[in-house]
This record gives C-alpha cells, structure tokens and sequence, in this order.
C-alpha cells in the first residue's frame, strides 16, 4: 500500500491556491448554466477559466480522459464526458473540476439546477451537500477516517437516500489521487488515524434510488443502475490540530465558512 503523504503548511497553503482556481471556476458554472447549453458549453467554460490562469487542467488527457470537467446530468453519477447533450429545465448537473497549478493538485466538484426542479431533486441535492458538511465536521488529527464515512452514510440514509459504494474519494497533492482512499461508507473503526497534515478530497454520490451503479460502453460514465437521479459534491480538505481545513473555497470565503 502506498504511503500516505503529509502536507507542510506551506504546501498546504499552494494547495489552498490550486483549491481557490477550482472554487472560481465552479462558482462560475453556477453563474452561467441555463437550459439549451451542452455539457460540451460547460467543458469550455470550465477550460477556458483554468488556462486563463495560467493553470492546467487536471482532468484533461488522465487515464485517456478527454475533456476538462466531468459533466454529468440526473441519472449519471459522476465522469460524464462533455459532449452534445443539450441540458433541459428541471435538469440537475454535477460538475467536476481538477486543476493543477504551481505543481499542485485542487478537486472539487458541485451539483447545479437548471431553471426550475423538482423538490424531489432539490431534496437530493441538499442532503447531499449536508453530507458532505456532515463528514467535513468529523475531520480533525487523531480521528479515524471511517468516523467520517460514517457520518456520511448516516445522514443521507436517516433521510431515504443511499450512499454510492463503488467509488469513493481520495487523498490529494502532487498527484491527483493519492492515498488514503475515502469511502462515503462504512464502519468509524475503519481507516487509517487522520493527521496534521494529510490533505483528502471528500466527494459523497448520494443516489435517490438504490446505490448500485453501472458503467457506461464510454469506458467513463457512471449511471445509476435504476435511472433515478444522483448528486455529488466535493470539498478538498486539510487535516488540522482544530479540525478541517476547506482548501476549495472561494478565496472571499475563506474566512466566512468553516466546517
């Protein structure tokens, strides 16, 4: 198994830099997605904001990826290819953004209405970013990793949804997957011991239906296996002596927000 590494403060200050672009360029997504885009409108979109910063798009070209966001609509989970898909009202989109810069790794993702949705789907996207904040309160040195998957699963499951098994989140630096693999599932004993320094990205995929997912012939795109919507948000965090340290926020809410 490989070694999980820690983060200087001052690494995790360029990450915060990394993390901040990412925040940027999702809060921009939100700002701009209508009905009658394509998932491809929104790839530009992201693309052009992270070049424009003299950064690199993190997504583009891994493991034979080839667009710079993830763009994936209602049923499709996570790791939709960009393309021709014309997005409609009552759609919901999660977006997903990888960005590199100054040699380090930012990650975050978000999921976005189009014009009007149902409360159903609101419901969903609510209790999925609560999830998120749910494990983000647990994180802190001395902890167990599996403290904060379980409170994930906990809390999109006390409200009827069901927790993705089949992907997970990840450790984040130099590399944009590193260890420690971070479940949105499982038992608090699990895991390794959180420590000062570790930096993890946290990326529940809470389903409406049930959490079995299915992999489209595209080689990329994730489904669920029932065609009920899903969510996915996502927040790269740093590990602290106090507790978690949101690195993917907008630079204006770094101050404001706080697990």
């Amino acid at each position: 198994m490989a070694q999980i590494t820690l983060k200087s403060a001052a690494e995790v200050e360029l990450m915060r830099e990394a993390g901040a672009l990412v925040a940027a360029t999702l809060h921009l997504v939100g700002e701009n997605i209508a009905p009658g885009m394509t998932t491809s409108d929104i790839d530009k979109l992201v693309e052009d904001n992270i070049l424009a910063a003299g950064a690199t798009p993190a997504f583009k070209g891994y493991h034979g990826y080839p667009a710079s966001a993830c763009v994936s609509v209602d049923e499709q989970v996570v790791h939709g290819i960009p393309g021709s898909r014309i997005l409609q009202d009552g759609d919901i989109v999660s977006v997903d953004v990888g960005v590199v810069l100054n040699e380090w790794y930012g990650d975050s993702a978000a999921t976005y209405a189009v014009g009007e949705i149902s409360e159903a789907k609101q419901k969903l996207m609510d209790v999925t970013r609560e999830s998120l904040f749910c494990g983000i309160e647990k994180v802190r040195n001395g902890v167990r990793l599996g403290v904060v998957s379980a409170a994930i699963q906990e809390y999109a499951e006390s409200r009827g949804y069901s927790v993705v098994r089949d992907l997970v989140g990840h450790g984040i630096g130099r590399q944009m997957h590193e260890e420690p693999q971070v479940p949105n599932y499982g038992s608090p004993d699990k895991g390794p011991i959180l420590k000062t320094g570790m930096v993890i990205a946290i990326e529940p995929m809470i389903n409406a239906g049930g959490y079995e997912v299915l992999q489209k012939k595209d080689g990329w795109t994730i489904v669920t296996a029932d065609d009920q919507p899903s969510a996915h948000f996502e927040h790269t965090v740093a590990v602290t002596d106090s507790g978690a340290d949101i690195l993917s926020l907008l630079k204006t809410e770094k101050m404001e927000k706080s697990a």
